[in-house]
């Protein structure tokens, strides 16, 4: 049985700047998944965000990019939860992972923000972090401090990373929608782990998962 899912929201910088960026990885995602998904009504403007909405699995489901910083990623989905009338459980947030290997991805039904200002801002802003989410390792540099940390984040992917990145948006893409055709625990056991061929990048290991 589904959770019934009625908003993903997909986190990253709005501009073109920051469009292929580390930090973007959850609104390429959803970028991805919005492209797969059936029953397309319309797209606006609203929320602080660009919304798409569409009818599937007998509901509405809205995909949301906020267009504020990421750090107030909360006032968007604020916005957007008032209107719809939404409960903490009918959100998936997609974001970046510093802490994942860049190939793997990992679905929770809740949990901590772990350091990630865009999270702490939607727990913030609604009151809760019993919503689930999909994190998109990005990898972390092995050294360097805070500016080393905004400045990889902020960077685009190098090309020896690129077809893993890829691969990897894709297969979060397909999560996300499993999640929503049949529950976030059916989608956890199917997806979350590295991908099949990754063998080590950024730490990777290789894995059957």
């Amino acid at each position: 049985m589904a959770d019934g899912i009625r908003l993903i929201v997909g986190l990253g910088n709005p501009g073109s700047e920051y469009a292929g960026t580390r930090h973007n990885a959850g609104m390429i995602v959803l970028s991805r998944l919005a492209d797969q998904l059936p029953g397309f009504r319309d797209s606006s403007s609203g929320c602080a965000s660009l919304l798409k909405k569409y009818f599937w699995q007998g509901r509405e489901i809205w995909c949301q990019w906020p267009q504020t910083w990421m750090n107030l990623s909360g006032e968007a989905v604020k916005a957007i939860f008032r209107r719809e009338a939404l409960a903490p459980q009918e959100m998936l947030v997609i974001s970046d992972d510093l802490d994942l290997p860049l190939g793997t991805i990992r679905m929770r039904r809740n949990g901590s923000d772990g350091g990630h200002n865009g999270l702490k801002s939607i727990a913030a802003a609604i009151g809760s972090t019993d919503f689930p989410r999909l994190r998109v390792g990005i990898g972390r540099k092995s050294s360097g401090g805070e500016q080393a940390v905004i400045d990889h984040v902020l960077s685009v992917f190098d090309a020896d990373e690129q077809l893993i990145a890829n691969a990897v948006f894709d297969r979060a893409a397909k999560a996300a929608k499993l999640a929503l055709a049949r529950g976030v625990a059916c989608a956890m056991n199917t997806y979350n782990g590295a991908l099949p061929e990754v063998k080590e990048v950024s730490g990777a290991k290789e894995s059957s998962n």
